[in-house]
């Protein structure tokens, strides 16, 4: 019997080609068969990302895994059944696979819903860490994100803006995009400092220094620093 593949899911970093890991760049070398999100594997992020910095990737088997961002739980389980049966196609014939993400796999990730259908079906999977958006957006602003006994808070796109930041320490706030506004008006209400970033190390990147320099119509890949204001 034919032994199974292992699957990887091997962070991309946050935009930068230069900040890809070196172990990422050689697993996507030794490695034939490189899966991303999305419809057109070339289209994705990820890829072009890798794709700066590694140009044989162009040359591998590349597998596109659509991964809507919906709400429907039934659908979404049915995106990801799919998905893992596609990963598991390649896996079964001996081969590994390379699944590119964006920052790191255990941050928010598509590919960890992947991870459990492939590992409850017996399948060996292997996360390969990578420089996150919130540590990658701090060092393009020039800040710390913690100090001696300060605490990081790291909240998605799903927190609900209308509660105030009480806590002490630091807060990133991801994805924050579709609801901009909404954000932007509890900032100001924070009293903190007020740091932001759009796709940052990515063609593009636009940094912003304050709440008001933040526009309403902010892409999707900006991350919002929220620091507490030194006495």
């Amino acid at each position: 019997m034919k032994m199974r593949g292992t699957a990887y899911g091997v962070g991309g970093g946050p935009g930068d080609p230069e900040l890809l890991t070196q172990k990422a760049i050689r697993l996507i070398r030794e490695n034939d068969v490189i899966a991303v999100a999305g419809k057109d594997a070339k289209e994705a992020v990820a890829f072009r990302i890798a794709a700066a910095c590694v140009p044989e990737i162009q040359e591998k088997v590349l597998v596109p895994v659509y991964m809507p961002m919906i709400k429907d739980k039934e659908k979404l389980r049915e995106a990801h059944a799919k998905g893992a049966e596609i990963l598991e196609s390649y896996l079964d014939q001996g081969k590994n696979v390379v699944y590119l993400t964006l920052g790191d796999p255990t941050v928010y990730c598509t590919f960890t819903y992947l991870q459990e259908i492939l590992e409850k079906d017996g399948y060996p999977v292997e996360l390969v860490p990578g420089i996150t958006s919130f540590t990658a957006a701090a060092a393009r602003l020039g800040v710390s994100l913690a100090v001696r006994d300060e605490m990081i808070h790291v909240l998605p796109a799903v927190f609900r803006s209308e509660e105030p930041l009480t806590f002490p320490g630091t807060y990133i706030l991801m994805k924050s995009a579709s609801k901009m506004k909404d954000v932007k008006e509890m900032l100001k209400n924070s009293g903190r400092e007020i740091l932001a970033a759009e796709k940052c190390g990515m063609p593009g990147e636009k940094i912003y220094r304050s709440v008001e320099e933040i526009p309403d119509d902010a892409g999707y890949y900006t991350l919002i620093i929220a620091k507490e204001k030194k006495e």
